[in-house]
């Protein structure tokens, strides 16, 4: 039996638990829908488990049947853009004062990897329309 029908009865298997969940918590009385309710989320768990366990099983299996160099160059240029903007960032930017007032919980720390991920959305941001702008001019060049 294939993989893809083993994920097609669990998910039809998981399906049907759920309905039944979703069945007992809409006829139960309001004493039980805390516990019906609780019962619910234990499926949405589990769902939540096995659907990242399966993503990360086709990404492995789909990282060994291509080409492994080029994937690698991926993962390698997304770390140096990550690595660019943590280092870009400096944290000290804000002023920390006014949110300790209102008894937020923010550091310099908080502030830099904020801030990190701000540049690194930039960065990203740019790399993607100066790529779909570099498609469409060769695109219109080559006709």
């Amino acid at each position: 039996m294939g993989l893809h029908k083993i994920l097609k009865i669990v998910a039809f298997a998981l399906a049907i638990i759920g309905a039944i969940f979703a069945l007992m918590l809409i006829a139960g009385d309001d004493d039980s829908d805390v516990g019906m309710a609780g019962n619910m989320l234990y499926v949405a768990y589990a769902v939540l488990g096995l659907v990242i366990a399966m993503v990360l099983v086709f990404v492995v299996k789909g990282l060994f049947a291509g080409n492994v160099k080029k994937t690698l160059m991926s993962v390698g240029a997304f770390l140096a853009v990550v690595i660019i903007g943590y280092a870009a960032s400096s944290g000290t930017d804000l002023s920390l004062t006014p949110f300790l007032e209102k008894g937020l919980d923010v550091t310099e720390s908080t502030s830099k990897n904020v801030g990190a991920g701000l540049i690194i959305f930039y960065i990203l941001a740019i790399l993607a329309i100066a790529s779909m702008a570099y498609s469409g001019v060769k695109k219109i060049f080559n006709k």
